[in-house]
């Protein structure tokens, strides 16, 4: 195609603002950044510590075994890093569930504050931004890595209410972000809110005739890639029409705020909202995704499973309690299940523009607030880890002398070559990233 700019491009064809970001993205095109490899960080949360027997490999090294509780990503083995030994070292104000998500990514202690936790002192909001957030706001300043959103940040089932529990990125100290738990409203932050079902068709007709208009100018592939996104655009129109009719709680069309979703629905709302996510990366709307199921102390009661009781209630039994704890496995196991969706459809998903799937170039970080939780334990926090976005060393089992969390967060960062030297509270930054290379 003749040589143009992209603003003669967008004039000449009219292109809509919710279609543009893809459209931009496709390599025919020439306007696609071709030199720079395209980075994510996927950072999901599930809550109330895991049982360890059934969950941490008894192997170290790249012969392991997953249990029961990890059983799921055993296609992704070879693309899965288990990390054993990491601890949350920050302590101060608040309970251990509430340090646990509030500390988390951003490795610093709570302001004191007027929210009462279990025996320990109330606390309010982390002091400091998320690891999450500082990475963004580094892919932000330069032109190459600058994305719409920059992050997006998804929730299944986070109460309304906003409290120390239920938040954990951070856009600066005191600045919690809301997690969108409703799909629906994610769907029109990312294609333009929608006040009814005739505005909704409207703008989903007008991103399917964009995406036609530059049919004639891209190549075979890219038409490939356009027929994909287009479809699924109008997949999800009719997920969430479906979504209405069955009554999973979406004020659909309305979007009103603080609309709640039903507990047995989340095992819906989960894929809804991992399909969102992998397409908003498709589209280069965002590098950086946080995924977000419940809260800290989440009490989901989780029928689907054969679960009656609430899972923050199970988390307190003892480990004599056989009953709870195979019920408690069977919660992980399915967070887990969650876990390997997203990694399957990241990994059949071709990286438009650039080599491979999006799960080549994105690592997905699983973790908790809590250990285990009947102790409360900060230590041996959860973290598990699957693709190859930060060129880690992945296919291992790794047992480490327990690290502050801190070098972990640190680690993340210099995988997208931002080489902080401290980051959180600089008492646990001693000795910088954890090698995982």
């Amino acid at each position: 195609m003749p040589a143009i700019t992209r603003r003669e491009f967008i004039r000449d064809l009219g292109i809509g603002a919710a279609a543009l970001p893809f459209v931009l993205n496709l390599p025919s095109l020439g306007f696609a950044n071709q030199t720079r490899r395209k980075q994510r960080l996927v950072v999901m949360f599930s809550p109330n510590g895991v049982v360890p027997n059934t969950f941490w490999p008894d192997e170290e090294g790249e012969k392991f075994t997953l249990k029961e509780s990890l059983k799921p990503l055993e296609e992704f083995q070879n693309r899965t890093l288990v990390l054993n030994g990491v601890c949350d070292k920050v302590r101060g104000d608040g309970d251990n569930h509430m340090r646990g998500i509030g500390c988390l990514l951003t490795g610093i202690e709570l302001h004191p504050g007027n929210i009462q936790g279990g025996s320990h002192t109330p606390a309010g909001w982390a002091s400091g931004i998320s690891i999450d957030q500082e990475i963004k706001n580094y892919l932000q300043k330069d032109t190459a890595t600058r994305t719409r959103f920059g992050s997006l940040e998804f929730g299944v089932m986070v109460p309304d209410r906003a409290d120390t529990w239920t938040r954990m990125v951070y856009t600066a100290g005191n600045k919690p972000v809301t997690p969108i738990d409703d799909p629906y409203q994610m769907f029109g932050k990312l294609y333009g809110r929608m006040k009814d079902q005739e505005a909704l068709a409207s703008v989903l007709d007008s991103i399917k005739d964009d995406l036609k208009k530059v049919g004639a100018a891209v190549s075979t592939e890219d038409r490939r890639l356009l027929d994909e996104h287009a479809t699924f655009v109008r997949q999800m129109e009719e997920e969430l029409k479906a979504t209405k009719t069955q009554g999973v709680g979406h004020a659909v069309p309305e979007l009103e705020p603080g609309v709640k979703e039903e507990n047995d629905n989340i095992p819906r709302i989960s894929k809804m909202q991992i399909e969102l996510m992998v397409n908003s990366f498709a589209a280069d709307f965002a590098r950086i995704g946080t995924l977000q199921y419940t809260n800290s102390v989440g009490g989901a009661k989780m029928r689907w499973l054969g679960v009656q009781e609430g899972h923050h209630e199970l988390s307190h039994e003892p480990d004599s309690n056989a009953a709870a704890q195979e019920k408690l496995t069977k919660i992980n196991r399915w967070f887990c299940e969650q876990l390997a969706y997203l990694t399957k459809r990241l990994a059949e998903t071709p990286e438009p523009g650039g080599q491979g799937s999006l799960l080549d170039n994105t690592l997905i970080v699983w973790t908790n607030e809590l250990g285990k939780g009947n102790s409360h334990t900060l230590d041996n926090t959860p973290f598990v880890l699957v693709g190859n976005g930060l060129d880690f060393k992945m296919g291992r089992s790794l047992k480490l002398p327990k690290v502050p969390h801190n070098r972990l967060l640190l680690s993340l960062a210099h995988g997208f070559g931002h080489r902080i030297d401290k980051f959180g509270n600089p008492n646990f930054t001693s000795g910088g990233p954890v090698s995982l290379s």
